[in-house]
């Protein structure tokens, strides 16, 4: 199959950097996509434009523009139906770099027949930037491989349990603007005598009291997940953050900065925040009714969400 690729191309192509995990939420998402894709029959693969493709998704800015134009100079001529999943916008989250959103913006419309937003907050926010998607659009929010992150389902109440209360937070990315300024705080302020926190993964902070793990394959990092009660998600303008979907996914309620695609991922499975000082009571919330919290995490399924991209591509 990658030799016929190579030669002829997949009938649904998807560029994007692909990396090994542990990497970023894009790429744990569309490793999951594309797996859920093959499951259901279609023929996917990784860059593989060529005389057989007739679907490419591409993904964000995560590709070279100048190759993705090449290949495609012809697409209306061969029939070939293209999806633009769009990330951010990167400047609302980074803090900067308002060009990388103008170069996906310039490509959406040069090359993209759908437009596809995580979150209402995304698609919202790019029109608040002056950058205006026309044409078809929609939103579909990630999802995660069910056979990694998964809840335990043999979990006892929290209340019956004679230990602390354990939270995580995880991030793939260093950047401040994932929540470094919260979990700082909580490092400096939780009572530590009766919770325990740790962090997965990359972060530009020094810890007296929370656990540091390293970032970690996905079936690692789920396991860890599963052995805590509550997650953290702190970060700043994310769209739609597949850390917390992962956590969400192993059963974890979250209390949540009230920024970015976070209320629309939570909905009534947390509890949101504008303050650092605000969290150690909503903490104190979910664990008098951590099992009510728990039962109302509803996510969507990566089945779902590949249907629904099937559907937009016309495959």
């Amino acid at each position: 199959m990658r030799l016929l690729h190579l030669v002829l191309g997949a009938q649904v192509a998807v560029v994007h950097q692909f990396k090994r995990p542990p990497y970023g939420g894009g790429n744990q998402f569309l490793l999951a996509l594309t797996g859920e894709l093959r499951r259901m029959g279609f023929d996917v693969g990784a860059r593989a434009i060529g005389p057989r493709t007739r679907q490419v998704l591409f993904n964000s800015f995560n590709f070279d523009m100048s190759w993705l134009r090449h290949k495609l100079r012809d697409r209306k001529a061969r029939g070939i139906r293209t999806i633009h999943r769009v990330d951010g916008p990167i400047s609302a989250y980074r803090g900067q770099d308002f060009h990388v959103d103008e170069e996906i913006f310039e490509i959406n419309r040069e090359l993209a027949d759908v437009t596809v937003f995580q979150s209402e907050f995304s698609r919202a926010k790019h029109r608040d930037i002056g950058l205006d998607f026309t044409g078809e659009t929609a939103v579909i929010m990630n999802a995660v491989d069910p056979s990694i992150f998964y809840p335990d389902l043999d979990v006892r109440p929290l209340e019956a349990q004679d230990r602390k209360v354990r939270i995580v937070a995880s991030s793939w990315s260093d950047n401040r603007r994932k929540g470094a300024d919260v979990f700082e705080w909580l490092d400096e302020n939780l009572d530590f005598s009766r919770y325990e926190m740790t962090f997965v993964g990359n972060v530009k902070c020094e810890f007296r009291n929370i656990r540091r793990c390293p970032a970690v394959p996905s079936a690692a990092l789920a396991a860890e997940l599963r052995a805590h009660d509550i997650y953290v998600a702190a970060s700043l303008n994310d769209p739609c953050s597949n850390a917390l979907t992962e956590a969400l996914a192993c059963g974890l309620p979250a209390v949540y900065r009230k920024s970015g695609g976070h209320p629309e991922i939570v909905k009534k499975a947390g509890l949101g925040f504008d303050n650092a000082e605000e969290v150690p009571e909503l903490l104190d919330r979910i664990v008098q009714n951590h099992a009510a919290y728990r039962a109302s995490i509803e996510i969507p399924s990566i089945a779902s969400v590949a249907t629904r991209y099937a559907a937009l591509l016309g495959a």
